[in-house]
Order: C-alpha cells, then sequence, then structure tokens
C-alpha cells in the first residue's frame, strides 16, 4: 500500500502540553497545574446572552468575517483599551480561536522559504504553522537575565535577508513575561528599518499586573500597517469552550486571510459569537476581578516557589510560571515525570515551548487557591527529598 500521510505533518511532534494532560487526566487524586485554562466559570449575563440567543432561534451562518455587531464592539474595545482603530468592514476578522488566527495570518504572508523570527519559551503553535505554511521557523532563545523579554541585541542577531514575520507573543505563555512600551518601541524601529511584519498574539493582554497597562506594538507609530493583531475570549473572559477569537490587520492582508477562512472553517460559532457582543460590552468588572484573583495566586506561588528556594523571576503577564530546576541535575522532562509520578502532580516541561525552555517548568495558576495549596504542598515534599531533607 502507498504511504497515505504527509510526510510534513508526520514530521511535527505532538504538543507537549498535552502529553502530560492526558496522563494526569487518568490518575486518581492527581492534581494539575499543566492547563492554560481559567477555572472561572464564563460570567453568568455572557452565559446568558448566549442562551437567549439560542431561543430566538439565531442558530445560522454569520457572514465570514463575523457579526457586524461583533466586529464593531472589536473594534471599540481595541480603542478604548489599547489605542488602536480597526476598520470593522476591512480590518477586522473573528476566527475559531486565537490559534485559527495564528494559522491563517501564517498562511496568508507566507511564500516558501520565508524565515519567521518566533521568540522562545513560548506558545507550542506558532513553529508548527510556520512549518505548515511552508515557512522557516528561526527560534530566537531568550533568556532569565532580560526577564524572558525580546531585546533588540537578539532581533538583530537572526535577521537575515529571508526573514519576513516576527512573531510577539507577549504577554508570555510560559513565562509571564511581558514588553513595556520602550521595549516595544525599540523592536519597532528594527521591524520598520528591515521591513518585517509582526503577528502579536495578545491572547493575555488583560491578563498584566505591571503598573502600565498593555502595550499593543500596533498602536506604534508606523506599526499598525505592520501588524496582524490576535486576540480572543477564552483567557481574559473565562470562555475557553467558546472557541472564538479574532485578528485585527491591514485590509490587503486580512482579505487572504479571510479567504483561508471562508474555505477551511465558513464561519465562527454563532453562539459564541451573541455572547461576545456582551463580554466586550459589559465585561469590564468581570476581567478586572478575574484579574485581580490571579494576581492573588500568582504572589502566592512566587512566595511558596522562593520558600522552597526554586529560582523563579517575577512574571508580569498570563497566568504562568516559570521556576527554574537546573539545580537539581535533571532535565525537565525528567523533573515533570517523576513529580508526576511521585506525588501526582502535572506540571509541562519547558522543553514544550522550545529547546531553551530546558531546565525550567511552566507551572499555571490558573486553579483555585486550594488546588494550589494542596500542589505546592506535594512540590514542597519532592523537592525536600531531592535536597535530601526528608526520606
Amino acid at each position: 500500500m502507498r504511504n497515505p500521510l504527509n510526510e510534513k505533518i508526520v514530521s511535527i511532534p505532538p504538543s507537549g502540553i498535552r502529553k502530560f494532560f492526558d496522563i494526569v487526566s487518568e490518575m486518581k487524586d492527581a492534581i494539575s497545574l499543566g492547563v492554560g485554562e481559567p477555572d472561572f466559570d464564563t460570567p453568568w449575563h455572557i452565559r446568558e446572552e448566549g442562551i437567549y440567543s439560542l431561543e430566538k432561534g439565531r442558530t445560522f451562518y454569520t457572514s465570514n468575517a463575523g457579526l457586524k455587531d461583533l466586529k464593531i464592539e472589536i473594534h471599540n474595545y481595541l480603542e478604548r483599551r489599547c489605542n488602536v482603530c480597526y476598520d470593522p468592514d476591512h480590518e477586522i476578522m473573528v476566527t475559531v480561536g486565537g490559534s485559527e488566527a495564528i494559522d491563517a495570518a501564517m498562511r496568508a504572508m507566507i511564500d516558501p522559504g520565508d524565515e519567521v523570527l518566533i521568540p522562545q519559551p513560548s506558545y507550542v503553535s506558532y513553529t508548527p504553522c510556520c512549518v505548515l505554511a511552508d515557512g522557516v521557523p528561526v527560534p530566537i532563545e531568550l533568556e532569565e537575565k532580560d526577564r524572558f523579554r525580546l531585546t533588540p541585541e537578539k532581533l538583530l542577531e537572526k535577521i537575515t535577508p529571508k526573514t519576513k514575520i516576527l512573531v510577539l507573543p507577549f504577554p508570555n505563555n510560559p513565562t509571564g513575561a511581558i514588553m513595556e512600551r520602550e521595549d516595544l518601541e525599540k523592536i519597532a524601529e528594527i521591524v520598520i528599518e528591515k521591513d518585517l511584519f509582526v503577528i502579536s498574539d495578545e491572547i493575555y493582554s488583560e491578563l498584566t499586573y505591571a503598573k502600565e497597562d498593555h502595550v499593543t506594538i500596533a498602536s506604534l507609530p508606523g506599526m499598525k500597517e505592520r501588524t496582524v493583531l490576535i486576540n480572543g475570549f477564552s483567557k481574559a473572559f473565562a470562555m475557553t469552550g467558546w472557541r472564538l477569537g479574532y485578528a485585527c490587520a491591514p485590509e490587503i492582508i486580512l482579505k487572504q486571510m479571510l479567504k483561508i477562512h471562508q474555505y477551511a472553517i465558513m464561519c465562527a460559532p454563532t453562539t459564541s459569537q451573541y455572547a461576545a457582543v456582551e463580554a466586550l460590552r459589559n465585561g469590564d468588572e468581570d476581567v478586572k476581578h478575574m484579574r485581580e484573583s490571579y494576581d492573588q495566586r500568582r504572589r502566592f506561588l512566587l512566595n511558596a516557589f522562593q520558600e522552597m528556594n526554586l529560582d523563579c523571576f517575577e512574571p508580569q503577564g498570563a497566568f504562568y510560571m516559570f521556576p527554574s530546576i537546573k539545580r537539581f541535575g535533571m532535565t525537565s522532562e525528567e523533573f515533570a515525570t517523576r513529580l508526576l509520578r511521585e506525588e501526582k502532580v502535572a506540571v509541562v516541561p519547558g522543553t514544550a515551548f522550545g529547546d531553551c525552555g530546558e531546565g525550567f517548568l511552566r507551572v499555571s495558576y490558573a486553579y483555585s487557591l486550594k488546588s494550589l495549596k494542596e500542589a505546592l504542598s506535594r512540590i514542597k515534599r519532592f523537592v525536600d527529598r531531592l535536597d535530601g531533607k526528608t526520606e
């Protein structure tokens, strides 16, 4: 029989996040700190709007680009929160989560052989999406000493005549790092000088704990016409299962992204779109409440890791910690596997997010304080054994 498979697809490894999630789902009394999913229910008024849309029989396709009302609310939200304006008719499309937007942006922009700069550690989808679009992923290895931020020096080191796109994954999954305005201004200068484009994944934009609010690079002079801004509803509004995101881009790019979306997806879920209108119109207080809760958990985990003598820089965004386990002389995979087997706590090896994640773990604090306290108690017991403090 002929090989039925595409070798490019076969060569792409499965997600390193899901490996541990699948194991823990079948393990009794296990605690998972591995999945980036809010533990909050979607706020009731948002759910209610979704229910109402079903009761009213709004179960038909929307336009390919999304409900007009939703695109208008996305425009209003970005103008209000990020000081950037997009035309709802020509520069905004609604997608099935932020991940679809990443895939569509890369397929619309990459020609075979184009290089895509991907700061790492970072979300697991960027490199595979680049490969699927026949691009060449070029990792930029970020370092803890730089607070896992992208520096101008590291960016310039990787740019070649074939470089076309820079992925900006901030606030960052898995490190929790952010880029502030002055950081982005330096990056924007290089992007313009080298005639690059940016895919800015801002799905965690509302989960920022620094004094300065989140800044999008698209709001800086000369950058809107070079940027595809990607965001969504999963993290800020606790709407993971609703599968809804959006992309904002210059019309010349969005027109081609929409073509891909038309043939692959048709349109995002109608019920989810009606719920998202309500989220953007009346969800600010919900976001604030959840952000404050995450911040409390963030500080709790940071203090607990310090007491365990686990080195961990202070993250300022998203809902992840990225502690170092280098002092134990184990790989991230070995540490995570033993922790799961011996203490029934699941975390994600840093290598799931790029080779430079070796020596680190991603620990999500999108869980209740009760679960976090129990998990940390088990982690401490494990670390104490490694340190020879207990039998």
